[in-house]
């Protein structure tokens, strides 16, 4: 359907005062990673590994 939103997936992991974050797109399997400082909020990761997502989804064609 287009317009609806995409599905993402997150993965979440601390290494030491920084947080890994995973952001993934299963309908195509591309995969984003930034590292954010641990006293980043949840809702700030997830906003900055979507929004890296969705402009790596656009370079790639989806």
């Amino acid at each position: 359907m287009s317009g609806a939103p995409r599905e993402t997936l997150f993965e979440f992991r601390q290494v030491g005062q920084q947080v890994r974050v995973a952001a993934i797109d299963p309908e195509t399997g591309v995969e984003v990673i930034i590292v954010a400082p641990a006293t980043a909020t949840e809702t700030q990761m997830k906003s900055i590994a979507l929004a890296k997502l969705k402009r790596k989804l656009e370079q790639e064609g989806y």
